[in-house]
């Protein structure tokens, strides 16, 4: 039986590891909201997000008697509230479960999923018979938008292993829609970068440009997403999938409200009531990889991030140790690569592609790969896809050229990790893929829908497994992973970032387990991506920090966006590990995105 509980959202406490740098410095808020604590350690259960409300959110329903998949829910919907371009009710997402009860881990496939209507040339513009520019026309459209699995995946969950009702889960969230939240410097920056899209549209700007672009520290409140919240709790999620709330949806997708006030082209979409009728948020088995004596669960297809974390771990454990920090980046980059040319060639939705998951995570495969990677020089890139149907570890075959795979996601996106008193942990990470999704909100319904469609690969090719077909889920790199060692969870991480997701993840894993770095310490470290491509992409810091000598490997190196920008960082990392005697080290990002916000539900051990 569900118990009712009354949530209230409080200041969050936490006390920071003395190891690895300074947790980032506190901002008060003028309505009382908690402070951003980077890390926090404790007992009891903890939460990790990029935004303190939500953190809170979280920890109450934690103090409260809820358990991880509860908190998980309840924080995500607060992410709704104030990180609206990065998820919501209108996108998707992919939860990965440590139950302690069962002593399993378990995922939920929540990624949206192509309307019937679509064709093999709905990207491609009637009028001038070539594709939309994927900037603006495609991203800013109701053609990009696909059903969204984010309210699915949240009862899905409470269902299976939570023990509140939805309405229960969503309350907290609603409440802080009502009363809203202090805009900081990330949520005006993304408002400003998105100004002309949300003008486009009547409901975009009466809701996010009231006034124009928020101040920082104004406070910004959404009632239409507080009455969506506590609507959808009370009346479930057929509201959306089978009812009103649905209709409102397929309209808006096929008659975009739009305002006159741009000259953007805004291709309408095909989705209907049925499409949305049809939906499913899928409980499928993990993929798993063993890794130095660790058991690393990720998401399998229809997301990418399982089999290409999993692959690039393969590769570096079939790797001689490395001789410096150089030679280990060197391999990590290298490794990351081959992982990429086979993600490109072999994963989509299983549902209409054959994926080879076995054989992808194969050692012996991974053996055969590793093959490849020279300790002194790097490969020329891209490189060919391993023949995944003939394979034997054997090292007879020089790299080989490839073809730069598309890459078409967008660097939003956002996570959250939740562990409790009982052994339970989540990692969950949801978006709606661009900072902004498509840039189109359902009229006095608070929330925008996603533009995930544009994940597909954009130039239709009948052998590509991920090109666009009818109630198909497009390829994702969302990476929430879950490590286990003798059967009992250890670390649980995720990140946003697109296509880079899958290298942030590698990264710190390799730097908590190869690099003996903490966890605050593999998380803060800069950033660098290796996705199969001429030049790695990386931060600044991380240029200055290793350029000269990965040059010396024949790396090159490339900033990943211009300064000052959300693109010049890579991914915003949630993370809890779980020590000896049950004590919990929450981290999150110290700077990027902002900073974000880890907590504990006690700092010390109490019986």
């Amino acid at each position: 039986m569900r118990r009712t509980l009354t949530l209230v959202v409080v200041a969050t406490t936490a006390t920071a590891l003395t190891a690895g740098p300074a947790p980032a410095k506190p901002r008060p808020h003028p309505h009382g909201p908690p402070a951003k604590t980077a890390t926090a350690t404790g007992y009891g259960g903890a939460v990790t997000s990029v935004d303190a409300d939500a953190t809170a959110v979280g920890l109450e329903v934690l103090r409260r008697g809820g358990n991880a998949v509860d908190a998980a829910v309840a924080t995500g919907a607060a992410l709704g509230v104030t990180e609206p371009y990065s998820a919501g009710v209108g996108g998707g997402g992919y939860f990965v479960v440590y139950d302690a009860r069962s002593r399993k881990v378990s995922t939920i496939d929540g990624r949206e999923t192509a309307p019937a209507g679509v064709t093999p040339d709905s990207f491609v513009d009637p009028a001038t018979g070539k594709p939309y520019p994927f900037t603006p026309d495609l991203v800013t459209s109701g053609v990009s938008v696909g059903v969204p699995g984010t309210p699915a995946t949240w009862e899905t969950a409470l269902d299976r292993w939570g023990t509140l009702s939805l309405a229960e889960a969503l309350r907290p969230a609603a409440r802080l829609a009502q009363r809203g939240f202090r805009v900081d410097d990330t949520f005006a920056l993304q408002t400003r970068e998105n100004a002309e899209r949300f003008r486009t549209f009547t409901s975009s700007a009466d809701l996010f440009l009231r006034g124009g672009v928020p101040a920082v520290g104004s406070t910004f409140r959404n009632p239409d997403l507080a009455r969506t919240y506590r609507q959808l709790g009370a009346r479930g999620t057929g509201w959306l999938y089978r009812g009103r709330l649905g209709a409102e949806v397929a309209a808006t997708v096929q008659r975009p409200p739009l305002s006159g006030a741009t000259d953007l082209p805004v291709p309408v979409g095909t989705m209907t009531t049925a499409d949305l009728a049809r939906y499913r948020a899928l409980v499928q088995k993990p993929t798993r990889t063993g890794y130095r004596g660790y058991d690393v669960y990720g998401m399998a297809p229809s997301s990418s991030g399982g089999t290409t974390v999993g692959e690039a771990l393969n590769i570096l454990e079939q790797l001689p140790a490395a001789a410096t920090p150089i030679a280990a980046l060197h391999q990590y980059l290298e490794a990351s690569a081959l992982a990429f040319a086979d993600r490109g060639a072999y994963v989509g939705d299983p549902a209409f592609t054959d994926v080879p998951v076995r054989a992808l995570l194969d050692d012996t495969f991974a053996k055969e790969r590793a093959c490849l990677v020279d300790p002194a020089k790097a490969a020329t890139k891209p490189l060919a896809p391993g023949d995944v149907s003939s394979y034997d570890g054997a090292c007879d075959a020089a790299p080989a050229p490839g073809k730069a795979d598309s890459d078409t996601e967008n660097l939003s996106t956002t996570h959250l990790t939740t562990a409790d008193r009982w052994g339970n942990v989540v990692s969950y990470t949801l978006t709606i893929e661009q900072t902004g999704g498509s840039g189109i909100v359902v009229p006095d319904r608070g929330f925008l829908l996603n533009n995930e469609l544009t994940d597909f690969t954009t130039v239709y090719d009948p052998a590509d497994p991920n090109r666009i077909e009818p109630g198909k889920r497009p390829r994702s790199s969302m990476s929430p992973t879950i490590l286990l060692r003798g059967g009992k969870p250890v670390l649980a991480l995720g990140s946003p970032g697109g296509s880079t997701i899958i290298t942030t993840v590698l990264q710190v894993l390799r730097n908590r387990l190869d690099g003996g770095m903490s966890l605050p310490a593999a998380v803060a470290a800069p950033r660098a991506s290796q996705r199969n491509t001429a030049a790695v992409s990386a931060e600044q810091a991380f240029i200055d920090t290793y350029g000269a000598a990965l040059a010396a490997y024949g790396h090159t190196l490339s900033a990943a966006g211009a300064p000052g920008t959300s693109a010049a960082e890579i991914g915003a990392v949630e993370a809890i590990e779980i020590g000896p005697g049950g004590r919990l080290t929450a981290v999150a990002e110290p700077t990027r995105r902002g900073g974000g916000a880890a907590g504990v539900v006690r700092p010390t051990l109490r019986r």
